[in-house]
């Protein structure tokens, strides 16, 4: 069996469809970020970065560095083990009591990344609540989906952000465990849930909430607890996952809830059990950007700032944008091959770069590119990105490619 040449049409099909992903190798340099240096064949060059997940640029922070490097210099680069075998570091402790603190809840408990985060959760929910069933809403994250997937429960899907429809559908389930999973704001759409009535109707059908927050933890609240702390909604939903990797700038994910819920996954979940344990270093790292983004609200300020600037900007130059309440700013483009042409363009032409977001990321026909204004782009980088988008938009063959 030649499995190279299976792998291969797989592949191939893949290109032909326009699907076909190419990484820029980047390489960040610590205090220049947005800019980074994009290596070639023929060399490397400067370009602007606008669709980083690091919201915040809390990933060049002088103290969070230092933190970082403190640790490194103390505790080595290691864990040296799982969480259970010699891995548990007094920093991973230290983080957890952050974390816990953050959205108000008695424990937290630390994964390698917040794709883990809810894999390992939902799965270990769903296989060992007796007779579980959960409810999806529809955009959920591949990792919520295929957590769900793993534990082999019953699984009912939810129309996205339709409350009603979450409704008749806890009614229809019956007298059963039910969990109720869904996310504050959707990463590629940029969407926020009605939350406040997702909540009251899993409240009124006895059904556990389980809220990821992965895009919004650091970047809403007056401490940057997410929009479950925005909205005076925290201390009623029973789950809050979130990540390390985004707007905090590190890496790692992790979940909160009660104490026993903690211990609960801590004990039963192998996302956690059987794997090494993050680096104290990291953990370090990140306890001082939560607690630092606890206190300040600069970045969030200049960071919502900015995206009220882009988009007003795109706006009066007549770009598509897809709209919505959140920091995310998908410009619509509705063809693969168009999608990766323009973001070529863009950075070979402008030396700006938007990674093209096709499928399976998002469904077919709605390809995109998805900006990330931050809180260290300047004014003259937001004129030069609607300048270039402007540029394009105007041209013939690429106005009537994208309308």
């Amino acid at each position: 069996m030649d499995f190279d040449a299976i792998f291969q049409g797989q592949i191939d099909t893949l290109k032909s469809e326009g699907n076909y992903r190419v990484f820029a190798e980047l390489e960040r340099r610590c205090g220049s970020f947005p800019r980074v240096a994009r290596h070639t064949e023929g060399g490397t060059e400067e370009v602007t970065v606008w669709c980083s997940n690091d919201y915040l640029g809390m990933g060049q922070h002088p103290a969070v560095v230092e933190a970082m490097c403190d640790a490194v210099r103390a505790n080595g680069t290691g864990a040296g083990g799982t969480r259970n075998i010699s891995g548990t570091n007094h920093h991973h402790r230290l983080l957890e009591s952050e974390l816990a603190d953050l959205h108000g809840k008695e424990g937290a408990l630390l994964f390698t990344s917040g794709y883990v985060s809810n894999w390992a959760a939902l799965s270990t929910l769903g296989a060992r609540i007796p007779n579980a069933v959960i409810l999806s809403d529809a955009g959920n994250h591949a990792s919520m989906i295929e957590g769900i997937r793993h534990s082999r429960a019953d699984k009912v899907v939810w129309k996205h952000n339709d409350w009603r429809d979450l409704d008749r559908k806890l009614k229809a389930v019956g007298d059963r465990p039910k969990i109720v999973a869904f996310e504050s704001v959707y990463s590629m759409d940029g969407d926020i849930c009605p939350m406040r009535e997702i909540v009251e109707v899993a409240e009124a059908h006895g059904a556990m909430t389980y809220l990821d927050e992965v895009h919004a933890v650091g970047m809403y609240g007056p401490r940057g607890g997410g929009i479950s702390e925005e909205r005076g909604l925290a201390h009623r939903i029973d789950l809050i996952e979130g990540t390390l990797g985004k707007a905090f700038g590190v890496v790692g994910g992790y979940v909160t809830g009660s104490a026993v819920l903690c211990d609960f996954l801590r004990s039963f979940a192998s996302g956690f059990i059987f794997t090494t344990a993050l680096p104290p270093a990291v953990a370090a790292a990140a306890a001082t950007s939560i607690r630092h983004l606890k206190d300040s609200g600069i970045e969030r300020a200049a960071q919502k700032d900015r995206v009220a600037r882009v988009r007003a900007r795109l706006r009066a130059m007549g770009i598509p944008m897809m709209d919505n309440d959140s920091h995310i700013i998908p410009v619509m483009i509705g063809d693969p091959v168009k999608c990766r042409m323009i973001s070529d363009i863009l950075m070979r032409d402008w030396g700006i770069y938007v990674q093209p977001i096709n499928y399976p990321t998002v469904a077919k026909g709605s390809e995109r590119l998805r900006i990330t204004p931050g809180p260290l782009h300047s004014d003259a980088d937001i004129e030069h990105l609607v300048t270039a988008l402007t540029a394009l938009w105007s041209h013939c063959a690429i106005a009537h490619a994208v309308a």
